[in-house]
């Protein structure tokens, strides 16, 4: 199969082959592969392509699974306005 095909993360729409054309150039820390690529950075919060990206790197590494770390997870976070912050302070006095 070829590896254009196989699509990785499908929130950020990258593929075996993004995920190769790194790794092969040295990037082989989930954490790099994440910020370069967006793997894990979309709507699923890497619940879909995060032990795809883990799997990848062992077999790349040619390492045990469970010595590649997976990615930290940082919850997605909103805006707040100034004043639903102001409206909070009245109500702690």
């Amino acid at each position: 199969m070829n590896k254009k095909d196989v699509m990785i993360c499908r929130c950020e729409d990258v593929t075996l082959q993004d995920l190769y054309d790194l790794m092969e150039k040295g990037y082989t820390d989930i954490e790099e592969l994440k910020r370069l690529l967006r793997v894990g950075m979309g709507p699923c919060q890497g619940n879909t392509c995060g032990q795809l990206v883990q799997r990848e790197l062992s077999k790349f590494l040619n390492k045990r699974l469970e010595d590649i770390p997976m990615a930290k997870i940082r919850p997605v976070t909103t805006g707040v306005k100034i004043s639903a912050i102001v409206e909070g302070t009245k109500h702690e006095s």
